[in-house]
């Protein structure tokens, strides 16, 4: 993220962007872990990854993708396919759950299809960062940002309440 714009000063940008900023660093390990031919490692960086985002989904789904799109509905469309593109791999990867080994996703193109998603989600993270957080800075109303903490807090509440008891 930039240091000039400030997003950063938004409680609910700056953990967005914290988000993207992991995010982005479990997909460097993941495209590692491809390239080592270490297949489980793979699921298990993108099971982090699709943690990660749960939360981070409903704000920008439910919150700010609706606000932005009243002022830029063909770049907020083109962010919502790439989330359910990206979601679909992900989804594909939960359903498989312990199988991962010997599963439906054993065969030899779900690593590339994994590693496909995430090049579109790198390329999506950078496209919000440096696009629709700044924008959201002059665009968005008390109200809207209101709304996007109230999310936040949903969200967080909903992935705790989803976490398996250890």
């Amino acid at each position: 993220m930039c240091e000039y714009c400030g997003c950063k000063a938004i409680g609910t940008l700056e953990r967005l962007t914290l988000e993207h900023d992991r995010a982005l660093e479990l997909i460097d390990e993941a495209r590692e872990a491809y390239r080592a031919g270490e297949r489980i490692r793979l699921c298990t960086l993108v099971g982090q990854i699709d943690a990660l985002l749960a939360p981070h989904a409903i704000v920008e789904e439910r919150g700010l993708f609706p606000a932005m799109a009243v002022d830029f509905p063909l770049e907020i469309a083109a962010l919502e396919h790439e989330h359910h593109r990206v979601e679909a791999v992900l989804a594909e990867l939960r359903r498989a759950g312990s199988d991962l080994p010997s599963g439906p996703l054993a065969g030899p193109d779900w690593p590339e299809r994994l590693i496909e998603a995430l090049a579109v989600l790198r390329r999506h993270i950078i496209r919000e960062q440096e696009g629709v957080f700044p924008a959201a800075l002059s665009t968005l109303g008390t109200e809207q940002w209101r709304r996007l903490e109230a999310l936040r807090a949903l969200a967080d509440a909903e992935s705790l309440a989803a976490e398996p008891v250890s």
